[in-house]
């Protein structure tokens, strides 16, 4: 694997490349770009065409060997999920006051650090940030030409974030920073002014359906076309989207959405969602309902403004119509604010189900 294996937005990789090549790759670099654009992919190919042992040129390109030591141990951080669940196992043997004090770290290379959403909040934190600190300024590189810290998520907790722009606004020599985000605004502005910002932009959908019929051509052309339009243009989450998983989602959101518009009565809506009440799935059962919700909110936006042919949701264009007849943008748009309430509540540990619950009623347009 090399950089010619990187589908899509070949301008911001190439630039990315000829900045390694001139030995002039940022201190501080911003990867912005819809969750499943390549983000993660991207930030571990750079370390590793930094740190190949046995570098080649491809196109008059620096290009990493993906054999050698380095190569092979950087990636290995590939499989970011299984690793962070990996140690949250881990810190969860701990003792109770050593895993109040633990923070979770993946590191398969020693001079390559990775930093996720600390659980259960899903947040980056001051430990963290302490940690990347620690790594920058008192463990210079002993395997790599060049250390890379690689933070995958832009929620920061708020005295994580003034702590990083320490690390910022005096970066070691010998080290590279990258920050990985959907929305670059959800960071500071002084995170954001010292830091060089790549955006990740989204392919087409004809160009995601051609590609699925390669590599899953286990899907029916409809299936395909339902992928490709929910993936926002993003080749990660096209490749890896489990559909049925989403249809079950986003039958429970339109149960909410019948019930805030067309229905009376609530005995659906809390048989829905006292599924999300408890259990060790609720929390990301909850986030997938949210996103099945957002993506009906946003095709009933697009079908009240007249422009049902850019709807994610093919397959329901004809309830969509329904649904969106007399709504107005104001509902959606504070619908939406309702659904995003519920998400930052879920990351202060609030009851899912009530939550959830709550939020439905509140759509209530009567």
């Amino acid at each position: 694997m090399g950089f010619s294996d990187f589908l899509g937005n070949a301008a911001t990789v190439t630039h990315l490349r000829e900045s390694v090549r001139a030995g002039r790759l940022p201190h501080s670099l911003i990867l912005a770009g819809p969750a499943g654009a390549g983000k993660y992919t991207l930030a571990l190919m750079l370390a590793k065409v930094a740190n190949c042992l046995d570098p080649r040129e491809i196109g008059g390109l620096p290009d990493y060997c993906d054999r050698c030591s380095n190569c092979t141990r950087i990636g290995a951080a590939a499989n970011l999920e299984e690793l962070v669940a990996e140690a949250v196992a881990a810190r969860e043997d701990l003792r109770e006051t050593d895993k109040r004090e633990t923070r979770i770290l993946v590191q398969t290379h020693p001079d390559v650090l990775v930093i996720p959403p600390d659980p259960p909040q899903l947040m980056i934190k001051l430990g963290q940030v302490r940690q990347a600190i620690h790594a920058a300024y008192y463990r210079p590189p002993v395997e790599a030409k060049r250390a890379f810290t690689i933070f995958t998520s832009s929620a920061f907790m708020k005295e994580a974030a003034n702590s990083l722009l320490k690390l910022l606004e005096e970066p070691p020599e010998h080290t590279t920073l990258i920050l990985l985000t959907e929305n670059p605004q959800e960071l500071l502005p002084t995170i954001r002014s010292r830091a060089v910002i790549h955006r990740l932009g989204a392919l087409p959908a004809g160009e995601l359906e051609a590609l699925l019929a390669q590599r899953r051509p286990e899907l029916k052309p409809r299936d395909r076309a339902l992928a490709s339009r929910l993936a926002e243009g993003a080749v990660g989450r096209a490749l890896t989207i489990d559909l049925d998983k989403y249809l079950v989602s986003r039958q429970d959101a339109l149960v909410i959405l019948r019930g805030a518009i067309q229905e009376r009565g609530y005995t659906q809506l809390f048989q829905a969602t006292e599924s999300y009440r408890a259990g060790a799935d609720g929390q990301e059962k909850t986030l997938n309902l949210l996103r099945a919700l957002s993506s009906l909110l946003e095709d009933l936006l697009l079908t009240v403004a007249g422009s049902s042919a850019l709807i994610r949701n093919l397959d329901l264009e004809t309830e969509l119509g329904k649904l969106s007849a007399g709504l107005s943008v104001e509902w959606i748009d504070a619908a939406v604010h309702a659904v995003t309430q519920v998400e930052q509540g879920m990351r202060r540990n609030l009851l899912r189900s009530l939550s959830l619950d709550a939020m439905a009623l509140s759509l209530d347009r009567e």
